[in-house]
């Protein structure tokens, strides 16, 4: 009988965790396949450690790891992968936008053969139309400039085979997008279609800033198409500088045209000067992704988490391409 692994990362989700877990409960009472719920709270504020401490006092199925801080909800959902210990693993949010009944869909097909199975949004109820219109605006630029394929309309519900889920956990750097992460792995991959539901309680956590940054650190993670656009805006300004020396000195030598070009060349110089700040600070974006891995820093800080979960899995970063995991701790707490 398989060990299926649901991964929660939390982040003051109070309002949602009793009724998420009465449903993961139900699920696991029809279902044949054993489960083990392993809830990642990321430095929340409100009652969500109490309760998640309760639920895993009352279901010894029912993991637990606390950051020291917030550290953000991709490092949580990789937090949460890394102490994963189930022949599969299931990505799933805690408020309920995501039903917990389609997880035996995923592991259908999974049982089929394939090793990723992601769930792919038909269409997405309660959200407001900017909020979809940016969504759908994201998913079609990345897809676009990725040099990976990543699945339109596809959030972090999904499915992992553990072979999958070892090569992720080799992906240690720290602006991390995860569903590009998990595509890049590969693999054989499917998808099923689902209607999103509202948010059962509580507050958005993606506000539309964090939203642009997510898709800024997708679209820099996983292209170098940022980069090249300088050398195309280059090219263009230097062509059009020498399209309007051409026209200038045919006005002014061979018609004689007096050419009052005070304004045009303060225009060309601002515009100029634009494209390399621009660039120049989008050089400096890279230059600082780089200089942050090389501090060699640990993804996440635990402050405390279940005695049935593995040791070792601090956060690390990973040493050597063959390594899968950290190494192990010498029993002192972790964080």
């Amino acid at each position: 009988m398989p060990l299926i692994s649901v991964v929660i990362p939390v982040y003051n989700e109070q309002e949602c965790l009793p009724a998420l877990f009465e449903r993961l409960d139900r699920l696991q009472a029809s279902g044949s396949e054993r489960y083990e719920f392993v809830f990642v709270d990321d430095g929340s504020s409100d009652q969500s450690r109490r309760i998640i401490s309760d639920l895993a006092e009352r279901h010894p199925n029912v993991k637990y790891v606390f950051f020291s801080r917030n550290f953000g909800h991709e490092i949580a959902t990789t937090a949460g992968i890394d102490h994963a210990t189930g022949d599969a693993v299931v990505i799933i949010d805690a408020d309920l936008q995501d039903p917990p009944e389609l997880i035996p869909q995923l592991i259908q097909k999974w049982q089929q053969g394939y090793q990723v199975v992601y769930a792919q949004r038909r269409s997405r109820t309660g959200e407001n139309i900017l909020k979809r219109f940016c969504a759908w605006l994201f998913y079609r630029i990345i897809c676009r400039l990725s040099d990976v394929g990543i699945p339109p309309d596809t959030g972090d519900f999904r499915l992992m085979d553990r072979r999958a889920v070892e090569h992720f956990r080799r992906c240690r750097e720290h602006s991390r997008f995860v569903r590009g992460l998990v595509a890049w792995t590969g693999f054989r991959q499917t998808a099923i279609l689902y209607d999103r539901d509202q948010r059962h309680g509580g507050q958005a956590k993606y506000g539309l800033f964090k939203l642009i940054v997510l898709a800024f650190d997708a679209v820099v993670g996983f292209s170098n198409v940022p980069l090249r656009i300088g050398i195309f805006l280059g090219l263009l300004i230097c062509t059009l500088s020498l399209a309007m020396a051409v026209i200038i000195f045919l006005q002014k030598l061979i018609w004689g045209i007096p050419i009052q070009g005070y304004a045009l060349l303060a225009t060309g110089m601002f515009l100029l000067g634009g494209v390399q700040l621009s660039m120049l600070g989008l050089l400096g974006e890279y230059i600082g992704r780089i200089y942050r891995e090389s501090q060699r820093r640990p993804l996440y800080i635990i402050a405390e988490k279940s005695d049935s979960l593995p040791k070792g899995y601090d956060g690390a970063c990973i040493g050597g391409p063959a390594n899968a995991t950290s190494p192990p701790d010498s029993g002192a707490p972790d964080g």
